[in-house]
């Protein structure tokens, strides 16, 4: 089974000329089935990001109406509208593909849209990454020792980081080898 002409595994979300993994594993589908299947999962996984943007994001908004606000020196003032900033492009990113979806829906160009989404949905999540460690670092500056806050900021991005890109990324590269219990065609094909 082949991918659309010019994709690569990266684009493809894993996908290369040799098939996904899951192809084999017996799965047998069209590429247009294999896109449908593709977007349904990517929108699954949005669902979950976006509803914890946009809550993040709706707290973050209402900050600066408090008056606890006031109280912020200008370098928490500071932290806060970046976090703010950086909230509002990952709810962005995140709401992108659909809007991508929308525009493009009809024309017969589902694998390219799958494709566009998962970048814009990765994009979604790095900064989503950045605006929680940005929040983080605001919420404890205001309520714990500055001393201590690097520490904390440090660690919590260390679990995001392992459980969001380091396990996914071990599990891929371990079940997707030559010669793993995956099954899948290696690391140049999927």
């Amino acid at each position: 089974m082949t991918t659309r002409p010019g994709g690569d595994a990266a684009e493809n979300g894993g996908e290369g000329t040799h098939g996904d993994g899951e192809t084999a594993r017996g799965r047998n589908e069209t590429a247009e089935e294999r896109a449908d299947r593709q977007w349904q999962d990517l929108m699954q996984e949005i669902r979950v990001v976006q509803t914890g943007v946009q809550i993040l994001l709706g707290f973050l908004l209402t900050v600066v109406f408090t008056s606890r606000y006031e109280s912020l020196g200008s370098t928490d003032k500071g932290i806060y509208v970046l976090t703010v900033v950086l909230g509002s492009l990952a709810t962005g990113a995140l709401i992108g593909p659909v809007s991508f979806h929308r525009i493009v829906a009809g024309r017969r160009i589902k694998p390219e849209t799958v494709v566009w989404a998962s970048r814009l949905t990765f994009v979604g999540i790095l900064l989503l990454l950045a605006t929680l460690t940005s929040a983080l670092v605001l919420i404890l500056r205001v309520a714990t020792d500055d001393a201590i806050v690097p520490w904390l900021v440090g660690g919590v991005l260390a679990w995001y980081l392992l459980c969001w890109f380091a396990l996914p990324l071990w599990a891929r590269g371990r079940y997707t080898a030559k010669g793993g219990s995956g099954g899948s065609a290696g690391r140049d094909g999927g």
